[in-house]
């Protein structure tokens, strides 16, 4: 294939994110240094975090689709969101959709389940475990019963989040999350990768890998992935073009 007849132009993906106002460590979905290619980023007013863990409560879905629908206006390839509680909606958004659409991290867990010996299982890290109900699960092909730990309540994590405040320290954030993880594999020994739900979880996936030797999986992975579909490589003679 020549290089005139390979395409030049980058696929832009369009992220769906959810009103916050904390600060969005590199590796969040929410800073765009996290990726190597096109993003263009739309808030859904009406989606707050406390609204996420009650979807059967708070309907969203067309707050969801006017978003998405200005992004697919302005030319976007795909479309992903800044919250795995958005699983909740795959279904739906990907039927309505022009372009395709992957909500959650959790979407990876089917084909990590699929890659472990059949003594090993994932384990989902979430947001709130207490909120995590079955239906976010069952709603991507998610066992109901999957092993599911979330960050403490009263942890600086959630509580940040929640409240919105940007003066968290990467560091605390850090020891939060490896403590939870920590705690979770001596509740789920068997455990054989991490899934993490929470987008926010993202910024320490590296430092989860390297503690736990364990495969993680979390919205990087998947969003990587996800864009390396919509804008495949061609290699000739040495040379990458994209297509």
């Amino acid at each position: 294939m020549s290089q005139n007849n390979v395409g030049s132009k980058p696929a832009t993906l369009g992220i769906l994110m959810v009103k916050t106002h904390f600060r969005r460590y590199q590796g969040d979905i929410g800073n765009p240094h996290t990726w190597p290619f096109p993003v263009r980023y739309k808030v859904v007013e009406e989606a707050i975090p406390q609204r996420m863990g009650h979807l059967g409560e708070h309907d969203l879905l067309e707050p969801f689709k006017r978003a998405a629908q200005e992004l697919i206006n302005e030319g976007v390839d795909g479309l992903t969101t800044s919250c795995g509680y958005l699983s909740w909606y795959q279904q739906e958004l990907a039927a309505w959709s022009p372009v395709p659409v992957v909500t959650s991290s959790l979407l990876q867990y089917v084909t990590v389940r699929q890659l472990l010996p059949a003594n090993k299982q994932p384990l989902i890290l979430t947001y709130d475990a207490s909120t995590l109900k079955a239906e976010y699960l069952t709603r991507v092909g998610i066992p109901a019963d999957a092993a599911v730990a979330g960050m403490p309540a009263q942890s600086e994590f959630v509580r940040s989040i929640r409240d919105g405040d940007s003066s968290v320290s990467w560091q605390t954030l850090a020891d939060e999350v490896l403590t939870t993880a920590e705690n979770a594999l001596k509740k789920f020994p068997n455990t054989g990768a991490l899934v993490l739900e929470c987008t926010n979880l993202a910024p320490f996936s590296a430092l989860l890998q390297a503690r736990f030797n364990l495969p993680v999986y979390d919205t990087v992975t998947l969003v990587k992935s996800f864009y390396a579909a919509l804008r495949p490589s061609y290699w000739d003679g040495g040379q990458q073009w994209n297509l």
